[in-house]
């Protein structure tokens, strides 16, 4: 049985970390199945947005299955802990924009995916969490580099250091989520933000994104030249003749990321 399933419609994949029972915690069979998928999306030019999200209404995913990680060699953990962070930089650099559809439990790994992706919208029932210091070990899947870019370091360390669990309306505060909504709601508000997004220029957006990212983690004279070659990306583009065409013709333009 898949621990993973996706779902396309209208240029926007779902992806559902599929085990419910266990909170869509992260085994080595799920992570490598993800892995798959993510790899796959990567070169499909067909999707423009994708949405990372947890089956059920409790978890979106409550981080490593210890369970699994009990029965664990020292080297097999070191097997898992690469593997969870190879496959969070592999959705970190996702040509395509991310929304985290946190619906639920966002604990140690299940929190370090939400902060790979791009944008996160909860619903009102989460929680998020570094929990692993209270485990004896670190966040080890990113989330001691992302959330003090996210949050700023005071304050993602006193979440780190503390492990200290928080609820949604905290997470908005902070910044960790875009919005936060009702459950039932929370899987057409990432739908509707996807369609946004879907709506405008394939190119434009996967050059913007690599624009934003590239250019955060370097000075500004460095990111505006990221900026400017990724802008001379677009200039050839049919879709930039064809939003030109569709303003001067009073419609609205039809995009096909070319």
């Amino acid at each position: 049985m898949a621990n993973i399933l996706t779902e396309k419609e209208d240029g926007i994949c779902t992806v559902t970390i599929y085990r419910e029972k266990v909170l869509n915690t992260f085994n080595y069979e799920t992570l490598s199945e993800l892995q798959n998928v993510v790899d796959a999306i990567h070169l499909d030019p067909s999707i423009q947005v994708v949405i990372f999200t947890g089956a059920g209404e409790k978890a979106f995913s409550a981080g490593a299955d210890l369970k699994e990680r009990k029965t664990l060699t020292p080297n097999e953990v070191r097997r898992n802990v690469k593997a969870i962070v190879d496959v969070f930089n592999a959705i970190a650099n996702l040509p395509q924009p991310t929304i985290a559809a946190v619906n639920g439990y966002a604990f140690g790994g299940g929190f370090e995916l939400v902060l790979a992706c791009d944008f996160a919208i909860a619903s009102s029932n989460s929680q998020f969490g570094l929990t692993e210091t209270s485990w004896a070990i670190i966040p080890g899947a990113g989330g001691t580099q992302r959330l003090p870019r996210l949050v700023g370091e005071m304050r993602a360390k006193e979440l780190i250091f503390t492990a200290r669990r928080f609820d949604a309306t905290e997470a908005k505060e902070l910044g960790v989520v875009l919005d936060v909504v009702k459950q039932e709601r929370l899987r057409k508000e990432c739908k509707e933000l996807a369609g946004r997004i879907t709506s405008n220029g394939p190119v434009a957006i996967r050059q913007a994104k690599y624009a934003i990212t590239q250019g955060m983690n370097t000075d500004l004279e460095t990111g505006i030249r990221i900026e400017s070659k990724a802008y001379e990306l677009t200039i050839d583009t049919e879709d930039r003749l064809e939003a030109l065409a569709a303003f001067a013709e009073k419609r609205k333009p039809i995009f096909k990321g070319v």
